[in-house]
């Protein structure tokens, strides 16, 4: 091994590129990606304190509602000042432990944001399928109960992935190919066999990410069983409208991180900057839909919105 090898062996310090093959538009880029993080944070932030004041949202899906907004401010704040901060003032370097912990708080937290879409078509199921027991079913003893588990299978499930890549000896370079710390893009500058680590993340990203989606959809399936079983036309469209917001974010969720998460690994073919953008957008986009999507679909979102701007 060279001694500039062993030298970045040991290096305390990643280089973030950015979006390779775009530097020269990073400027540009970053006037979407600052707009969208300040929609971000200005709508989860009304949504927390529409949810907080008004009592008749105190509902199971609200709640649940209001936890994925917590999840969507972590995720955008973990990642869009330092991408912000690469785009504008050329600042790169990121230490190894920051960069671990933004790895982390990424990865957990958007595996909770995934479980607390379970949760809300678990509450859709129960509301359309088991009405007369849902406020019984429901309590808010068992939503705690709920989000506690989401919030400690992130974190327990997640955990070992900092310390896994705390372990890799990075000796082909410190340069990191993308915009902030993920998993894949340090696997690929270890210089050893990461077999093992590479397992560990597609058994964990199934587990979590892949089982959700699938008792999600599992859920829709039984919810369209019995709304189309419903007497009248009436009842069975406004059962969908009461899911429709659901089924809209779930949709601004799962497909870009699901393109994302099987370009990594098995698009050898798709171009380094697609695959960056492509895990900007899952991380960046959905924390903006989710307010606007519930904000325009509920009309007690909606009603409270424009009472507080006066319109």
């Amino acid at each position: 091994m060279s001694a500039s090898n062993r030298s970045l062996l040991h290096s305390s310090t990643f280089i973030l590129m950015g979006i390779p093959g775009l530097e020269a538009a990073h400027i540009w880029i970053s006037i979407p990606f600052c707009t969208i993080y300040v929609l971000s944070l200005l709508g989860n932030c009304c949504l927390l304190v529409i949810i907080k004041t008004e009592s008749s949202l105190h509902e199971p899906m609200y709640l649940f509602l209001s936890m994925l907004a917590l999840a969507d401010l972590v995720v955008s704040t973990t990642a869009l000042p330092k991408i912000l901060s690469l785009f504008w003032f050329k600042d790169r370097n990121i230490h190894i432990n920051a960069c671990l912990a933004q790895l982390f708080l990424i990865h957990s937290v958007s595996t909770m944001e995934s479980g607390f879409f379970l949760a809300m078509a678990f509450d859709r199921y129960v509301a359309i399928c088991k009405p007369l027991r849902h406020s019984s079913i429901l309590t808010n003893k068992t939503i705690a109960k709920i989000g506690l588990v989401i919030l400690l299978r992130g974190a327990v499930l997640l955990g070992p992935h900092p310390f896994l890549l705390r372990g890799l000896p990075y000796c082909r370079t410190n340069v990191i190919a993308h915009t902030y710390c993920e998993f894949m893009a340090l696997v690929k500058l270890a210089c050893v066999d990461t077999k093992t680590t590479r397992a560990y993340s597609l058994t964990v990203a199934f587990l979590t990410g892949g089982v959700d989606f699938i008792l999600t959809v599992v859920s829709y399936i039984l919810i369209l069983r019995t709304i189309f079983q419903l007497p009248t036309k009436v009842a069975r469209l406004k059962s969908l409208n009461t899911c429709g917001s659901h089924v809209c974010v779930i949709l601004v969720f799962y497909i870009p991180i699901f393109f994302s998460f099987f370009t990594h690994r098995f698009g050898h073919n798709v171009a380094p900057h697609v695959h960056i953008i492509v895990a900007n957008v899952y991380l960046l986009v959905p924390p903006m839909m989710n307010p606007i999507i519930y904000g325009v679909r509920t009309k007690k979102i909606r009603e409270r919105v424009l009472r507080v701007f006066h319109l």
